[in-house]
């Protein structure tokens, strides 16, 4: 169901120390490093510490949900902003996360950043 979940933090580096401390014990560590957000996983990134408050009318939360295929990423936005939904990224590749991530971005009635993403290539 969840594919990944992030937050901001206001001190990245104090976080980072947290996060990988409190973490290890579970078998959770830094897997990926932005200059402005880190990964911690097993085997893959899905927990996302972001640097910063997020600027005024950003969202301070981020959910990804799986999708099996691109299909049902393109299905999630139509459908999500059909429900209310703000649009805050058409479905696409982000090649900066990896060759075949396949997401797409929407805000929730609250303001939330909710995603879909496919991780598969085509």
């Amino acid at each position: 169901m969840f594919d990944h979940a992030g937050i901001p933090v206001s001190d990245l580096e104090r976080s980072r120390a947290f996060y990988a401390a409190a973490l290890a014990p579970l078998g959770v560590q830094v897997l990926m490093e932005f200059d402005t957000a880190i990964g911690f996983g097993a085997d893959r990134p899905q927990f996302w510490i972001m640097a910063g408050a997020p600027a005024a009318g950003s969202p301070r939360v981020h959910v990804a949900f799986a999708a099996a295929t691109r299909l049902e990423v393109d299905t999630f936005h139509r459908t999500a902003l059909e429900a209310g939904g703000t649009d805050h990224g058409a479905p696409g590749l982000r090649p900066q996360y990896h060759p075949h991530y396949y997401g797409a971005f929407v805000l929730d009635p609250d303001g939330y950043n909710v995603e879909a993403v496919c991780h598969r290539a085509p």
